[in-house]
């Protein structure tokens, strides 16, 4: 993604100076010639307390624990550079591991990787299930809510968690949101002489002494009930808590259309209100990331409580108003105003922090609203049209169309920069 750091090929070195070893529960058994070497020769080692303590016979140069924050342990490694280093790492360094950090900041052709089985590969193969069937999950220092859109009936789904804690919180969530009678194996210390396996149901968990190292398998059941959050969008209001400031379903499914997320972007959603286009964004595909722009303190809460339930707890959420309110933040890929675009700036704001070549899709209810969307279209261009919704509903004894609030949508896209000779 666009904020990550890339190696500077200035700092290369002619050949590779830093190894990253995976090393799992069986320690120096578990690896070949080549790793150990690297660990014997290494001037420093670096890695958390029980990779050093695993790999410690083998180790002859300096240890050196991470340090808090990490940032700080990468520039350590960096300042080592051009010195063997060593550098351990649970399993697959580059499966949500150490390796894709590091990649950040170092050329590849600088180091040698030793990968071993990643943590999930383990439990596929104890378990006997197909990895690549399977949903792969890391809840490593991360929100437990993240799992919330891979529960579908059927599912599996292996959970890395951070700690003993990690099998409870994640049995309490699936059994609140209606997937108690899913089934969930603790697998704990895998490759080691600690390894154990266990096998519970989500809404009877009772496991009270799980072992830090953890991954929980689940195999996704679902009442009727239970809140099942669909690929495509356009999900039920009803799953949002909303006061009735939200876009409905019909018109967001169109709406997310229109915006036409693209790996890795980022969307200002402007007048938030229950946060459902931000939301709905972000479940397109983890890469994406949105800010909800909310004025009212009392939305604002409730569009961070409804990204938690929806399993996107990365939505960033700014109080306060356009347009000053954009201001200062990272440039959008695309825009949405559902609220105030008829305020004063908003709409020059939001146009102005847009990416050349970024969509901007605005929708209106008001005549006020509709009135600017009319005018920008005539100076602009871009596509208008109106979104006319009618529902059965009773008349009497029998049934009638109502019709709602028809919908004026504007969607632009911002011509890209031209290059001058």
């Amino acid at each position: 993604m666009r904020f990550l750091s890339t190696p500077d090929p200035t700092l290369s070195t002619a050949a590779p100076w830093l190894s990253i070893v995976g090393i799992g529960e069986d320690g120096l058994a578990g690896l070949g010639d080549e790793a150990k070497a690297a660990i014997s020769a290494a001037t420093v080692v670096f890695g958390g307390a029980r990779h050093l303590e695993l790999a410690g016979s083998a180790i002859r140069g300096a240890r050196q624990g991470w340090l808090s924050p990490f940032e700080r342990s990468v520039e350590a490694v960096l300042a080592a550079r051009g010195r063997p280093v060593v550098v351990l790492a649970s399993g697959d360094p580059f499966f949500f591991g150490v390796g894709v950090t590091l990649s950040r900041r170092i050329a590849r052709a600088e180091m040698r990787v030793f990968p071993a089985p990643s943590a999930f590969c383990l439990a596929a193969s104890r378990l006997g299930w197909a990895l690549q069937d399977t949903a792969c999950v890391s809840l490593h220092g991360r929100p437990v809510d993240l799992i919330r859109p891979q529960l579908h009936p059927g599912a599996r789904i292996l959970a890395l968690t951070s700690d003993s804690d990690g099998p409870a919180a994640l049995a309490a969530l699936l059994a609140e949101s209606g997937f108690g009678e899913s089934r969930l194996a603790v697998l704990e210390a895998l490759g080691g002489t600690r390894e154990r396996v266990s096998h519970h149901t989500a809404g009877q968990f009772a496991l009270a002494d799980a072992d830090m190292l953890n991954v929980c398998a689940v195999e996704v059941a679902a009442a009727h009930d239970a809140r099942i959050l669909a690929f495509t969008p356009g999900l039920d209001d009803a799953l949002f808590e909303h006061d009735g400031q939200i876009t409905k379903h019909e018109i967001r499914a169109l709406t997310l259309s229109a915006l036409a997320p693209r790996r890795g972007e980022l969307l200002w959603d402007i007048g938030a209100g229950s946060g459902s286009i931000g939301i709905e964004w972000m479940l397109a595909d983890p890469s994406l990331s949105a800010i909800a722009i909310e004025g009212h303190p009392e939305r604002a809460g409730r569009i961070r409580r409804n990204a938690g339930k929806f399993g996107v707890p990365g939505l960033a959420v700014v109080e306060g108003t356009a347009p000053d309110a954009l201001a200062g933040l990272a440039a959008p890929d695309a825009v949405f105003i559902g609220g105030g675009g008829s305020e004063a700036g908003v709409m020059d704001a939001a146009m102005a922090g847009l990416r050349p070549g970024g969509r901007l899709v605005a929708n209106a209810v008001t005549t006020e609203m509709e009135a600017v969307l009319l005018a920008h279209h005539a100076r602009l261009g871009g596509a208008l049209i109106r979104i006319d919704i009618a529902r059965a509903s009773p008349v009497g004894q029998m049934t009638g169309w109502r019709p709602a609030m028809p919908v004026t949508q504007w969607r632009w896209v911002k011509p890209a920069e031209q290059v001058e000779d």
